[in-house]
């Protein structure tokens, strides 16, 4: 496979026209028989002709539609698509046959007619056969450090999607094999078949539920099976293809596709006896499904003192609105005069103490929680921003949920924008008395039970910047989270983001501007006034949170909170690494949450964060748009000593899951890389020089091209507003565009040194603007209409992409040049193999070190390819190589 890492697997020189200087002793015959192609001159095939192209480019188009499905199905039916994960096993089937076509190459090219035709006719039964059992696995990755059983149904993935994978290596590998002198059209018959693949699943997602999408990778691999076996040329004929589309439309119309994880919030929410489906929709933002029951209950934050006070409490005063399953999200409905009392019990309701019919700013409008409470605590104006289009399009145009929100997004004094609020506060020069950030996630910053590593940007230093630019002389800036986690994470790890930014913004003194309450397990809230509360307004906040029950955290002009900082957090540690040791704390230690709470911001405002980064167990590093990643709580130093006792931090399943998944690819790829070498020494690679440039060129690419695309995906998932929309634009547009500059570089294969000596450094330049502007660049664009920002996603991704199809095709055309056949191959598996490490790597760089680092650390790849291509150049004593051929080799 080349530096692309899905569905291209490149076995032969890219170069049309360009003359590969073959040994007069090998050559047959045969060798200039018209409509015949060959493998070193020894063994002929019919040409492919425009059938065999189309088939190429559709089977090519199916895999790649496959892979995306199968991330789909993850998304929907468990708690991520991961991306990671799916590429990791797609990759381990290129990978393993990389490895056998190394080391029975001829005995596959004896019988290659019958070896493609079989691999052509069992990919579509076993991409739908795998998926189904996969499907009927009990995986749940919460439980994968307390039930052992889960770590085989982790193993078994790899096992089951190897098989679909591993078939569609198999023929696109050995079509390669055998058309090493058209090459280039086959190599970008088989690029742009996957860039169409791509394009045809994501329109798809407009169309097709998630559970029957695999109908778009099954159309494209039967109509490629059929051009194939159509053509006449030995192996299985047309009559085999169509008995293996039947067995595949069985399986996949017999045997369920999707099935959702009992533990998703959805999975509740059909079982209750009175649920009904009000609304349903999918897209390629995902799927919708917003259900109506009794047993729907939210209190985001509501006092405990509420039922002392209201007369009523409103009645089925929410739907549940669920996205991919993950939920419910409350949608609010419009309360009537003689229950909108309910709203002052909530802690949304502070910031409207101090401020008197404010203009607000809603940073996501959600469920319209925030834009209800505002409207009826007597906001003068509401604009409120929403970037997920199934969301506007459900509460703007379905009748029921219009009807039940009371059309809020009609109303006069309602605006709605139509993407991030952080873009639109960053680009607009509008200002604001209030601008609130509350309850932006569905169930909490973690679930129930832990959550997968993705990327939020609600949270991050350039959002509460941008919040707090926004706001009039004397406006407050009011946030409510969920806070459920005992010891605290997230909380804390928000609290420090958010001071960060205000210190910012407003310099080192903000002791006066916070005001900072929560409820055990249920939510904290934060109201700021950058301006500084006066002793009224404190006062104010004070009786209200006497009145709710809520216990202050921190308080301007409060006393030093009793107990000691250091004292605390150290007993936390000890809590995980020696709870011998916390024995002999004195019994006046207070080690609730509250009091970590008061401590912990009362230092965090009057010395900042230092103290409390590098004292807690967890880490408190603010979160950035570099690295916006609620999870990853769990240092990675600190790792060894959490191994004997992962299950007390099991909801940190997704960051877990990663380094499990990294340890099997990387064991997975060093075996790739290996095994030809272990069985093939004597025979092959004792003989030929250029082995460690080989290595080490064919392992950069590999780890490159992985850290660039789902670095540059992760960047533009802001702007895309959506992951899935992300991985599909990013995935199709680089296959496309790399492709062309594969293709493009057979051209220059006679001076293949001095291009890449261009090529590297460009990349390594391309890389580092992107790592370090893209940002900007896409805040910047982010108003455009959405088809445009597609289109400027496209046009930015064009250059780099070009660039980095030509690293690949140089160095395996080079190796073409100078007959190193086996060295061919196993520089196909070996890119194949660190692509699959590479694929797992880049979520836990950019946890860790952070997105710009990855990109950054690619470009340095592509540099360090450049001299290893000159001693992967390095002519054997007996290659059968012209240097008057090999330009600067």
């Amino acid at each position: 496979m080349n530096d692309t890492p899905h569905c291209s697997p490149s076995l032969r020189d890219p170069t049309p026209g360009v003359s590969q200087n073959p040994d007069p002793a090998q050559t047959s015959d045969q060798g200039d028989i018209p409509g015949y192609s060959s493998i070193a001159g020894s063994l002929t095939w019919p040409a492919l002709g425009t059938a065999g192209r189309l088939a190429v480019g559709l089977f090519s188009a199916a895999v790649i539609a496959y892979e995306l499905f199968v991330m789909r199905v993850f998304a929907n039916g468990n708690w991520a698509h991961f991306g990671s994960l799916v590429i990791g096993m797609a990759m381990f089937g290129f990978g393993v046959f990389s490895v056998l076509l190394c080391l029975l190459k001829e005995r596959f090219q004896r019988h290659l007619e019958t070896w493609t035709g079989l691999a052509a006719v069992a990919t579509g039964p076993a991409m739908l056969a795998a998926n189904a059992v996969a499907q009927s696995l009990p995986f749940n990755p919460m439980f994968l450090i307390s039930d052992p059983a889960q770590k085989w149904y982790l193993a078994s993935y790899f096992g089951l999607y190897f098989f679909p994978f591993l078939a569609g290596a198999m023929f696109i590998g050995l079509i390669f094999l055998r058309e090493q002198e058209e090459f280039g059209k086959i190599y970008f018959a088989n690029m742009a078949g996957s860039g169409l693949g791509g394009l045809l699943l994501f329109g798809a997602m407009f169309l097709v539920e998630p559970a029957t999408l695999f109908v778009v990778p099954l159309a494209l691999w039967a109509i490629a099976t059929l051009a194939w076996t159509s053509r006449g040329a030995g192996g299985p004929g047309p009559v085999t293809a169509v008995l293996a589309i039947l067995l595949a439309a069985a399986i996949g119309g017999g045997l369920p596709q999707l099935t959702v994880s009992p533990y998703k919030g959805v999975s509740y929410a059909r079982q209750f006896p009175d649920a009904r489906l009000v609304y349903q929709r999918s897209s390629p933002f995902g799927h919708m499904e917003v259900f109506a029951s009794s047993y729907f209950h939210f209190a985001p934050g509501l006092s405990d003192t509420a039922g002392q006070f209201l007369k009523k409490l409103p009645d089925r005063a929410f739907l549940g609105m669920y996205l991919d399953g993950d939920g419910p999200i409350g949608i609010m409905k419009d309360l009537p005069d003689d229950e909108a009392e309910y709203i002052r019990f909530l802690p949304m309701s502070m910031p409207y103490l101090l401020a008197t019919g404010p203009e607000v700013f809603v940073m996501q409008f959600g469920g319209g929680i925030s834009a209800n409470v505002a409207l009826k605590m007597g906001a003068k104006s509401v604009t409120v921003a929403e970037s997920h289009p199934l969301i506007r399009e459900a509460v703007c145009h379905d009748p029921e949920i219009s009807r039940f929100t009371g059309r809020i997004l009609d109303r006069e004094n309602v605006h709605l924008i139509p993407f991030e609020g952080r873009i639109f506060l960053t680009a607009s020069a509008a200002t604001f008395d209030l601008v609130d950030l509350s309850l932006a996630d569905s169930t909490g910053l973690s679930m129930p039970g832990g959550s997968s590593v993705q990327e939020n940007h609600l949270y991050t230093v350039e959002t509460f910047r941008a919040g707090l630019r926004a706001l009039r002389p004397g406006g407050l800036f009011a946030m409510t989270v969920w806070n459920k986690e005992d010891p605290p994470k997230s909380t804390l790890r928000l609290l420090t983001t958010f001071l960060e930014a205000l210190r910012g913004e407003r310099g080192p003194e903000v002791a006066s501007s916070v005001f900072v309450c929560h409820t055990y397990l249920s939510t904290l809230t934060l109201v700021a006034k950058p301006d500084g509360f006066t002793a009224d307004e404190v006062r104010t906040l004070r009786r209200y949170c006497k009145r709710a029950s809520f216990e202050i955290v921190y308080q301007p002009g409060q006393a030093p909170p009793a107990g000691d900082l250091g004292i605390v957090l150290g007993a936390y540690r000890n809590l995980f690494f020696d709870p011998a040791a916390n024995e002999a704390l004195d019994e006046s230690v207070d080690m609730t949450a509250g009091a970590l709470y008061r401590l912990a911001v009362a230092d965090l405002v009057a010395r900042g964060s230092a103290a409390l980064r590098n004292g807690y167990v967890f880490t408190t590093d603010p979160l950035t748009a570099d690295r916006p990643y609620l999870a990853g709580f769990v240092r990675a130093r600190d790792l060894p000593r959490f191994h004997d006792k992962l299950e007390q931090i099991s909801d940190e399943w997704g960051y877990l899951l990663l380094w499990a998944t990294f340890g099997i690819s990387g064991l997975l790829g060093l075996g790739l890389l290996a095994v030809p070498v272990f069985f093939g020494w004597r025979a092959v690679f004792a003989r030929h020089q250029g082995k460690l440039g080989t290595v080490v060129y064919f392992t950069c690419l590999g780890l490159g091209y992985m850290f660039v695309e789902l670095g540059l995906i992760t960047k533009a998932i802001l702007f895309l507003g959506n992951p899935t929309v992300s991985v599909s634009v990013l995935i199709t547009g680089m296959l496309v565009f790399s492709g062309m500059g594969s293709y493009v570089s057979g051209r220059f294969l006679d001076r293949a040194g001095r291009v890449l000596t261009v090529v590297g450094p460009a990349i390594w330049l391309m890389t580092g603007l992107a790592a370090l502007g893209m940002d900007r660049l896409f805040v910047g664009l982010a108003g455009w209409p959405y088809g445009a920002r597609l289109v400027a996603t496209l046009a930015l991704l064009f250059p780099l992409s070009f660039c980095m199809g030509f690293p690949f095709a140089l160095g395996m055309g080079t190796l073409a040049r100078q007959r190193k056949d086996h060295f061919f191959i196993w520089a196909w598996g070996i890119n194949g193999s660190f692509s699959t490490t590479g694929s797992v790597a880049v979520p836990l760089l950019a946890v860790n070190l952070g997105v710009s680092s990855v990109l950054l650390l690619a470009g340095a790849l592509y540099l360090i390819a450049v001299p290893a291509f000159y001693a992967l150049s390095r002519a054997s004593p007996t290659a059968a190589y012209s240097s008057s051929s090999s330009g600067d080799h």
